[in-house]
């Protein structure tokens, strides 16, 4: 198991006013991984942001674990962490449910971000608690998985995902942000954003599209620093 070295709290919490295309854009923007695709809200969910928690699930097999799935990561979670689960983007096998959100929400994690699959997602859906996942699926994990290790490195999509990391996900995708450029990468998404605003206030006020995109100089916001 690695230490947790989380971010600052506030730093992360920071995330939850931008969504995930302006990040990804800024994350373009700085040469970082800007994102995945295919993760996404299992129902009408808020944004989240928090420093990543980690669990790897592998197949059933000699392995012995300490008890229920997701038992040790939650012990270690504290209030603002993001739970992040590895399941290989496997949808036939689930790996959260009703009684480890009761859990989770124990211990003031605001959500999950599962590269797999859940169940009880009707349950899950009226505690409020924000699922983000691959797919959905009745079956038990019993004799399917078992939790490999915990506060791992662990891989969702194509990103990689290291325990106290930032993660952001919300109806657009999932983005992971290294705590050493997360200041960073939370400026340049709000200048992003501003960038943004302005274009659209200008076609508000009648502009055209053509006017506005030759003095934005659109094409090159992106181009790295």
């Amino acid at each position: 198991m690695t230490e947790i070295k989380r971010a600052p709290k506030e730093l992360a919490e920071a995330f939850k006013e931008i969504s995930t295309c302006n990040i990804s854009d800024a994350l373009d923007k700085l040469g970082l991984p800007c994102g995945t695709f295919g993760i996404r809200p299992l129902y009408r969910s808020k944004r989240i942001a928090g420093t990543a928690v980690t669990m790897k699930v592998v197949p059933f097999g000699s392995l012995k674990t300490s008890g229920h799935m997701g038992a040790d990561p939650l012990d270690a979670a504290q209030a603002g962490d993001v739970l992040v689960i590895d399941n290989g983007g496997r949808v036939d096998q689930n790996c959260w449910g009703e009684i480890v959100t009761y859990a989770a929400l124990q211990k003031g994690v605001v959500g999950v971000v599962i590269d797999g699959a859940a169940r009880d997602v009707d349950i899950t859906e009226e505690m409020g608690f924000p699922v983000y996942a691959r797919g959905i699926v009745p079956h038990t994990a019993r004799n399917r998985n078992v939790q490999g290790d915990f506060n791992c490195p662990v891989k969702i999509g194509t990103l990689q995902v290291n325990p106290g990391e930032i993660v952001v996900a919300d109806v657009n995708g999932v983005c992971v942000i290294p705590v050493e450029r997360a200041e960073e990468v939370l400026k340049v998404s709000r200048e992003l954003v501003d960038k943004e605003n302005g274009l659209i206030e200008r076609i508000k006020k009648g502009v055209s599209f053509r006017d506005v995109d030759k003095a934005s100089g659109y094409d090159t916001m992106l181009n790295k620093k």
